[in-house]
């Protein structure tokens, strides 16, 4: 081994030209991932864990559905985040519906009789904790704080974020998010992206857009450029090479070697890809690339950092 169901698309200035953002379908967005999981899951030598992760996203959909239509800005402060080029939803400052601690017991109900044991203490655990032990988990999650006591709960509590942030984009939709002065974060939420899709077909064929890790929103962003630091010299591509490794020939490992970070960039034209189960299912390319002296410069919530 060495290391060489489409989201709808809505334009938001005329329908001849790509849309700069796409919006996550919130009837499918997990459902869909689940599905990639089990797929993924198949033959894989980490097949136990990404079933689990596909029971973990099927409770996400379930979650998702059941959620109530939560309140959004008023037309005051998307005109203000526009005007000042500022993600709508931000995540760090965005107020949380209490409603998304349920999503989470709902989830962690859902996914425990699928859990393996250690990982069944720890949703015990974690269902109880009370409302203010659980916001300090999201506090960390949405700060990007995955380490340190209780990361193998960090998750669960990403899970249900994703949810609520996913339900956030979807129903405020792509004509209220602007493009932001700094590419490479999410323009409706602000978070870092878990990795890039280069679409497959349609009037976005070829073009890549980043992936956001917390609410799925999508954005363009020209290829063959950093999504870290926006350089386009020194960028290059390493894949793995190895018989029989699932998923391998849709994603690679986008490097920069202007400041040292990578990121997967997964490819639709080699099938029904997701970026977060298909990234998870490739986790020795990030260990080659790892190896090679760069560091990743998004996270992928479902996966637990050294874990």
């Amino acid at each position: 081994m060495s290391a060489t169901t489409q989201t709808p698309v809505i334009p938001i200035k005329s329908s001849s030209e790509p849309p700069h953002v796409i919006a996550p379908a919130a009837a499918t967005i997990f459902s869909t991932r689940a599905e990639r999981f089990d797929q993924l899951a198949a033959g894989h030598s980490l097949g136990a864990w990404l079933r689990f992760l596909g029971a973990l996203s099927r409770a996400q959909h379930e979650a998702l559905q059941a959620l109530p239509a939560l309140p959004l800005p008023d037309a005051t402060q998307l005109a203000l985040a526009r005007e000042h080029r500022m993600p709508p939803l931000p995540a760090q400052s965005w107020p949380r519906d209490p409603a998304w601690r349920t999503g989470l017991q709902q989830i962690i109900a859902a996914v425990t009789p699928a859990a393996p044991e250690p990982a069944r203490k720890d949703l015990a655990r974690l269902a109880a904790f009370d409302a203010e032990r659980v916001e300090a988990l999201a506090e960390r999650v949405l700060h990007t704080e995955l380490y340190g006591d209780d990361a193998a709960l960090l998750p669960y509590v990403a899970a249900a974020l994703q949810v609520l942030w996913t339900a956030g984009a979807a129903r405020l939709g792509v004509a209220e998010i602007a493009a932001l002065d700094v590419p490479g974060v999410c323009p409706c939420c602000g978070f870092l992206p878990v990795a890039s899709v280069v679409r497959g077909g349609g009037e976005v064929a070829n073009l890549r857009y980043l992936h956001c890790a917390l609410c799925n929103t999508e954005w363009n962003l020209v290829r063959v450029k950093c999504t870290a630091c926006d350089a386009t010299e020194g960028v290059s591509y390493r894949h793995l090479e190895a018989e029989g490794a699932k998923g391998t020939d849709a994603v690679r490992a986008e490097t920069c070697d202007s400041c040292k970070s990578y990121l997967k960039i997964v490819y639709q034209e080699k099938g029904p890809v997701d970026p977060v189960a298909d990234d998870l299912a490739t986790l020795a390319l990030d260990i080659l690339v790892d190896e090679a002296g760069y560091a990743r410069s998004g996270p992928n919530l479902l996966l637990v950092p050294g874990g």
